[in-house]
């Protein structure tokens, strides 16, 4: 439909979703809608990145098991997460033990793989997906910016990285809420540079997708009950909200962010959270039960994602950003 977005004949169905949390997450606002919490961020690991990749297996198998679908009846698992080469979902997927499509959308990667796990489905070429999200705050600072143990000083445009991992499970039939639609997003850069600002870098990315994804479908806000961003942080929510205006689009009261509500000011975190396992604990907890339980009959989730490394940012490089966005309906 119209330039970016797909409708699907038939709507694959999530039927489960799990999500796995530290202590930090477990501590905000939304901790009771998380089906598990850690104690510590290496839960008895050697290493951050090891805990990482334990969480996102624990994410992945809790999805199956709430299913209660045995796993050879899965053809495959999208899965990603922030790190080079993708070795938390390597190495969770060497355990699951299922074919893997490995997704790298940096914190879009929650949106992006559960679109492809639809086309998958509604294309005729799976029955069932499994889709699996993880970041670790420790894993990606080290990685993006500064380790933790030097303890860098963090301007107030900063956001903190979930440590998180989030799983649904896709399905041709069953019961549960279904992704009806899907917009792919394009790289939209403004040249900005500063990697502790990440929110202004991804704003113009989530919306240019919103404003294709309205169009498209000739929609409008109003007709959602929730727009949701992945992780644009209070400085790039307030961003998005203004180039929309700007666009003639009035996103009103119902357009938010993952990572403004997952934590708190009270939790230090200055402009809110980040990292892919930001909009996809959120999903499969906050969301995914709000849906459930009525309240919410039709959501928009726009993943917003940074795509940069390491080395573009010691060259000097711009910050390109980018949004995918699915609807999910009652």
């Amino acid at each position: 439909m119209g330039n970016q977005t797909v409708v699907f004949d038939n709507p694959p169905v999530i039927l489960s979703s799990y999500s796995v949390v530290g202590p930090k997450e477990g501590q905000g606002p939304l901790g009771k809608t998380f089906s598990k919490v850690w104690n510590d961020q290496l839960n008895g690991e050697k290493s951050w990145e090891v805990a990482e990749s334990k969480m996102l297996q624990e994410a992945m198998q809790g999805a199956i098991d709430q299913a209660g679908i045995p796993k050879d009846q899965i053809d495959v698992m999208l899965a990603g997460d922030l790190l080079n080469q993708l070795i938390s979902t390597n190495f969770a997927a060497r355990q699951i033990a299922l074919p893997l499509i490995g997704i790298y959308g940096a914190c879009s990667t929650m949106a992006l793989s559960m679109a492809v796990g639809s086309m998958l489905i509604d294309g005729g070429f799976a029955e069932n997906v499994l889709v699996g999200v993880s970041s670790h705050h420790d894993t990606a600072e080290r990685q993006f910016r500064a380790p933790t143990e030097q303890g860098t000083q963090r301007p107030m445009s900063a956001q903190w990285t979930v440590t998180g991992a989030g799983s649904v499970l896709l399905g041709r039939t069953g019961a549960g809420p279904r992704i009806t639609s899907a917009t792919i997003g394009r790289v939209i850069d403004f040249e900005q540079k500063d990697a502790n600002n990440m929110g202004s870098a991804m704003a113009p990315a989530v919306a240019d997708t919103l404003v294709n994804h309205f169009h498209d479908l000739q929609r409008k806000p109003a007709e959602y009950d929730m727009v949701v961003s992945g992780d644009l942080g209070a400085v790039g929510l307030a961003l998005a909200g203004e180039v929309l205006k700007q666009s003639g689009i009035d996103m009103g009261t119902k357009f938010t962010d993952c990572g403004v509500m997952i934590f708190d000011a009270s939790q230090d975190v200055h402009a809110g959270a980040s990292g892919c396992g930001c909009s996809s604990v959120v999903f499969a907890g906050e969301i995914m039960q709000k849906i459930k339980m009525g309240e919410l009959k039709r959501v928009l989730l726009v993943g917003s994602g940074a795509l940069h490394s390491p080395t573009s940012a010691l060259q000097g490089e711009s910050i390109p950003g980018i949004g995918h966005a699915v609807v999910i309906e009652a």
